[in-house]
């Protein structure tokens, strides 16, 4: 932190373009240390810092079924998930849920398949994950509409049912997406 000079503060000319310029870089400045602390880097309240908003107004507008304005969210959300490395997080998965589930509604079957497919991959060494049979059921459903081959999917469906409680009884995707707390 020692190497890091914020701008003095002014009495006067604080919206001029050169001090915004210069509080700019310092925020930069400072984001850039910040992200150089591999804790911080991957500490959930840091990445968070970046995208839990848009999550926040993404799942917002697909509870009022605003689809297409909820999905350039979820995407945004999505671009800077992948572009801060947090993939591997629990609001990844649900970043791709809220994909798929407004792709579904706007009937862009082939992307949704694409966020389910992306999921199960994230998945695939989980024995258990809330999210792991809303995706499956939804992968199952959209590999028949778009034509595309569900017999893996299908069987980790079986496997899941034979394991566990009924999951008739489970909610769907986008109940799931839903009924998630983001906080």
């Amino acid at each position: 932190m020692a190497g890091i000079a914020f701008p003095r503060k002014r009495l006067h000319r604080n919206f001029t373009a050169e001090t915004i310029a210069k509080r700019s870089r310092a925020f930069e400045q400072f984001l850039s240390h910040l992200h150089s602390i591999a804790e911080i880097r991957r500490s959930p309240e840091f990445l968070e810092f970046f995208f839990l908003q848009d999550l926040q107004a993404a799942q917002r507008l697909t509870c009022t079924g605003m689809y297409r304005e909820a999905l350039a969210t979820w995407a945004n959300a999505y671009r800077l998930q992948d572009r801060l490395g947090a993939c591997g997080s629990g609001r990844f998965l649900l970043t791709l849920a809220g994909l798929a589930v407004c792709h579904q509604e706007l009937d862009e079957l082939g992307e949704a398949h694409g966020c389910c497919e992306q999921a199960l991959q994230l998945l695939e060494a989980q024995g258990s994950h809330p999210l792991l049979g809303p995706f499956l059921q939804a992968h199952v459903h959209l590999a028949w509409k778009v034509g595309k081959d569900k017999r893996r999917s299908e069987a980790r469906l079986q496997d899941l049912r034979e394991a566990g409680p009924p999951l008739q009884q489970q909610p769907t995707l986008k109940e799931c997406l839903i009924k998630e707390p983001l906080e």
